[in-house]
């Protein structure tokens, strides 16, 4: 049996110029400290960091002979959020440490019945939507947020 390509470096966005292969992970996937990968190309590696890290569409995992294997945020279900008032329906989903894309015209939420009737109490129009998954870091630009427990 052959051994898997360890990678024990990230390299982020912007910081390589071509990959090897993809691999499409959803938010949760794309925060560990040690897992096995299959890329969409169908074979399989190994990414084992010292600490957990917590990857972003477009970083790259070094392999063996400066080989990387691009990232991707991969399709999962949300929900769309649009309303009269986003700062305020942003202030509320924040307030629940829930992750959260912000774009102009909308914000996008993992798929949460409990956030999202929340949000139709306050106003908001809430759709069903499937595409990559890109929140906004955590406070002083540190990454994920957790709750008051960590």
């Amino acid at each position: 049996m052959t051994a898997l390509p360890i990678s024990q470096k990230v390299r982020p966005r912007g910081t390589w110029q071509r990959a090897v292969a993809t691999c499409a992970l959803t938010y949760d996937a794309r925060f560990f400290r040690r897992k096995k990968l299959i890329t969409d190309a169908g074979w399989a590696f190994v990414a084992d960091f010292e600490k957990a890290v917590s990857l972003n569409d477009g970083d790259g995992l070094e392999l063996p002979g400066s080989r990387i294997v691009a990232i991707a945020a991969a399709p999962e279900s949300l929900l769309a959020i649009t309303g009269p008032d986003l700062t305020r329906l942003a202030w509320h989903i924040g307030n629940r440490h829930t992750p959260c894309q912000i774009e102009p015209a909308r914000l996008l939420i993992l798929e949460d019945p409990v956030i999202a009737a929340m949000l139709m109490k306050l106003g908001a129009q809430v759709v069903p939507v499937t595409q990559p998954f890109n929140p906004e870091g955590g406070a002083y630009g540190l990454g994920r947020t957790h709750g008051h427990a960590h």
